[in-house]
């Protein structure tokens, strides 16, 4: 049993994984309408626009919904609620009252005390349980009778004078006080709380079979038509009665067209595509974006979405066919691209419409509009963040959509004149409706602490008011950030990581140092180093604090997780090195770890480039004659240690990037410092 809990725990985001793609592939198949589709649109309050139709077999009238909701609603309200009482409870209770009564009144209080407290216990369990103590879950009006079933004898008693376990201190508190018991309150509920026990429970099962007893009584129609006989003329308003008609045949076709056992196999069928078809998507996301298929919360918000675009259509289907294509589809790969990358959008998009062909009507026309306008707003969507390229983008899609719209009209009937305007109109609506994409990414960062461009953009403008404190109170440290955010953008660029992310983090790697700058050299401006007066241990706190005043302060200013890791992460669990080795000068068994900073050490791409440039940015500031060969063995050196110490362990980085990174940090560096000619005067 221990060995299978272990494989449990050590598995568990597979298991996860499988939970969420089966609950996925449930949802998807529950959601989508079953049965035989009826030949005719039913235009509801308009004019019949087909030939005359004629029964085509007998069937019966169905009474409408509204008429079928009134009659279940008069039968909910007679109807009344079976409750369990059990009194193996009350017996059990009252032994074990007798049992603890003693433990909970001493042998000091007088012989007529006791005897009253224990006529007052048995007297007020008798009244609690004459019919019951209830933990309640379902409120009722006090005043609506209920049967409660006592053995084979059920008794219709009004709900009030079963006791529910949220009264019941009030309840003792009145008999209490009625019985001029108070100096005794707090022992005597203490004893009937420890003591008493729910005994009545709601019999759902009894009062469900009850009530489907009496819904089966009902008749759900009302006349018959019979074959031969005309349900509606070409022309004629379908309304009140011919609707109810109508609609009676339908279902009827309907039920006729799908058997059971046909059900049964259609339910399959569409859950072995539904499955296959997410099938894909998890196996590309595993294959292609191994990063992504190990984050639960990011495999969990693509699946999310997925399920949204599709519950969106259904509701839509429903209320009206022709609405369809006002669902805003291409938010989809709109909010994929916008916190993952376009190629996982595209996939995950056409996914979705694969999906959604099941469904819709003239499922090629539909999957091949879609299609296209997901290719569309994939190619031509960029730097979402810009306002200007989102409407752009959506006019694009839009435009795309009547091109196509209008290309199979004229396919299928062969004249532009069939061609309905209030498609287009439907389109219109439907770009408007993907402009919504922004609000939308911004609550999806708050719910799944996700981070897209636009908020990085945000973040990375200097004049925002954190940076700008941070540049008053810090000025040096504020420097030394931005040349960091230059460093690590550059070699996110050069590997292929997120190089806004990267600069935002270094941006805000060192805001912690605000609390105390001038410990910290490049905020002193004067020969006098605050450091001096203190020991190195001391010194060593306050530099090693300031990754922990960084934390407190990003919190207090709601920076996003993604933004504070790298405070946490960006010196790992290095050591402070220069206070650890004046510290060992003092004393030769000084301990590395009372200098060592807390970490976690760098867990993605982004963080250890981050590591990498903070290093070198600060010690180059060392460098007194610099050189070509001096930078490059500077950078091998300062990285290369990081490597040994195994700071990069817990991050995706491979050799071959870390070489890249040092390829940037020196050419970097050799820019920086690049001697002009000395000019004459």
């Amino acid at each position: 049993m221990k060995s299978f809990v272990s494989y449990l725990y050590k598995n568990q985001d597979l298991f996860y994984k499988v939970f969420l793609f089966l609950l996925t592939t449930f949802l998807i198949v529950y959601l989508f309408p079953k049965g035989g589709k009826f030949q005719y649109e039913i235009p509801k309050g308009k004019p019949w626009q087909y030939e005359n139709l004629y029964a085509p077999f007998d069937f019966a009238i169905l009474k409408s919904p509204e008429e079928i909701a009134a009659e279940k609603e008069r039968i909910n309200q007679e109807h009344i609620p079976y409750y369990e009482y059990k009194d193996q409870v009350a017996a059990e209770v009252t032994a074990d009252l007798e049992e603890r009564f003693s433990e909970t009144f001493p042998d000091t209080l007088t012989p007529n005390q006791l005897n009253q407290l224990e006529t007052f216990v048995d007297q007020t369990v008798e009244d609690i349980y004459e019919y019951g103590l209830i933990q309640e879950i379902v409120p009722r009006d006090p005043d609506q009778l209920v049967f409660l079933k006592k053995g084979n004898v059920a008794s219709e008693i009004p709900y009030e004078r079963i006791i529910k376990q949220n009264e019941l201190r009030d309840f003792l508190n009145k008999e209490i006080d009625e019985s001029q018991l108070q100096l005794f309150r707090e022992e005597l509920v203490g004893l009937f709380f420890d003591t008493l026990r729910p005994n009545v429970s709601f019999n759902e099962k009894l009062t469900q079979d009850e009530l489907q007893s009496r819904y089966d009584q009902i008749s759900y129609t009302r006349g018959n038509i019979e074959r031969g006989t005309i349900i509606v003329a070409k022309g004629e308003v379908v309304e009140g009665n011919k609707l109810q008609v109508l609609n009676s045949l339908k279902a009827e076709y309907e039920s006729q067209v799908w058997s059971q056992a046909n059900y049964n196999w259609m339910i399959l069928g569409y859950s072995l595509l539904v499955f296959l078809a997410l099938l894909m998507l998890m196996l590309f996301i595993k294959k292609y974006r191994f990063d992504i298929f190990q984050n639960n919360i990011k495999v969990t918000f693509i699946f999310f979405n997925l399920l949204l675009m599709v519950l969106l259509t259904v509701l839509v289907i429903k209320f009206n066919v022709k609405y369809v294509y006002v669902v805003p589809l291409c938010i989809l790969p709109l909010t994929i691209k916008g916190f993952f990358d376009s190629r996982l959008g595209l996939f995950t998009h056409v996914i979705t419409v694969l999906l959604l062909g099941f469904i819709v009507p003239d499922s090629y026309e539909y999957m091949f509009l879609q299609i296209i306008a997901g290719i569309v707003t994939i190619l031509t969507v960029s730097e979402l963040y810009k306002r200007a390229n989102l409407f752009i983008t959506v006019g694009q899609i839009t435009l795309v959509y009547i091109v196509s719209y209008f290309a199979f009209t004229v396919i299928q009937e062969g004249s532009i004149y069939e061609v309905e305007p209030e498609t287009f109109l439907m389109f219109l609506f439907g770009g408007v409706a993907t402009l919504f994409v922004q609000p939308l990414i911004y609550a999806y960062e708050k719910v799944f602490g996700l981070i897209s461009d636009m908020s990085l953009l945000e973040l990375s403008d200097t004049n925002s008011k954190l940076l700008k404190e941070l540049s008053d109170k810090a000025p040096g440290t504020f420097h030394h950030s931005l040349n960091v955010a230059n460093l690590a953008e550059a070699a996110a660029n050069e590997i292929g990581a997120n190089s806004m992310l990267a600069r935002v983090g270094a941006l805000y790697h060192d805001i912690g140092k605000m609390k105390n700058p001038t410990y910290f050299t490049e905020n002193q401006t004067t020969s006098v180093n605050s450091h001096d007066e203190l020991s190195p241990k001391e010194s060593a706190e306050i530099i090693i604090e300031h990754v922990i005043n960084g934390i407190e302060i990003a919190k207090k200013r709601n920076l996003p997780d993604r933004v504070i890791d790298f405070i946490r992460t960006h010196h790992g669990t290095t050591t402070v090195y220069y206070f650890f080795k004046k510290e060992k000068e003092i004393n030769q068994h000084a301990d590395p770890d009372d200098f060592r900073y807390p970490g976690p050490t760098p867990f993605s791409k982004e963080t250890a480039i981050l590591m990498m440039c903070d290093s070198v940015e600060a010690a180059s500031k060392s460098i007194k004659e610099p050189t070509s060969r001096l930078i490059d063995d500077f950078v091998e050196k300062i990285i290369n240690k990081q490597m040994e110490e195994g700071q990069f362990l817990n991050s995706n980085i491979t050799f071959m990037e870390i070489q890249l990174v040092k390829k940037v940090l020196k050419r970097k560096l050799k820019n920086i410092y690049h001697l002009r000619i000395e000019y004459p005067e």
